[in-house]
């Protein structure tokens, strides 16, 4: 019934346990995956009259947020790789999860979303319990939620 399955991940535990079930199913339904991570924003902090006060570029927060992608995804790709399952990996940079979930999904072709409950905040706290309620409620797309 699905044949492309986008799998939102944060590198959690949680998001690593919905990416191996995820896997599982894809193999079971002879589908192909579509990895997702939605990269942080460049924070930020003003204090006082707008001062900008941050050690932080954001030419270096970027290159940190696209380490970060490649490290998550890669799990990802090896799951997937072990089981036989064809896997691509698709990133985005946005602070708000549940669109860049559903835009990604949308983009790609996808026919269901396979994400976990709720997640752990990270540096991009990509799966947080509201985003899945979000995407629950505002994709067209089907969504299995894994617990």
């Amino acid at each position: 019934m699905f044949k492309h399955i986008l799998v939102p991940t944060d590198g959690s535990q949680l998001s690593q346990d919905t990416v191996s079930r995820a896997v599982i199913f894809a193999k079971e339904a002879g589908a192909r995956i579509t990895a997702f991570f939605a990269k942080p924003e460049y924070p930020v902090t003003y204090f006082g009259e707008g001062a900008l006060i941050d050690p932080t570029t954001p030419e270096k927060f970027a290159d940190m947020a696209d380490q970060q992608a490649k490290e998550v995804l890669a799990f990802v790709q090896e799951a997937c790789a072990a089981a036989g399952v064809e896997c691509q990996t698709v990133s985005a940079t946005s602070d708000i999860p549940y669109e860049a979930i559903i835009e990604a999904a949308e983009k790609a072709g996808c026919d269901l979303i396979f994400m976990a409950s709720h997640g752990r905040k990270g540096i991009s706290g990509l799966l947080l319990g509201s985003e899945t309620n979000k995407v629950l409620t505002h994709s067209k797309i089907p969504v299995l939620v894994y617990r």
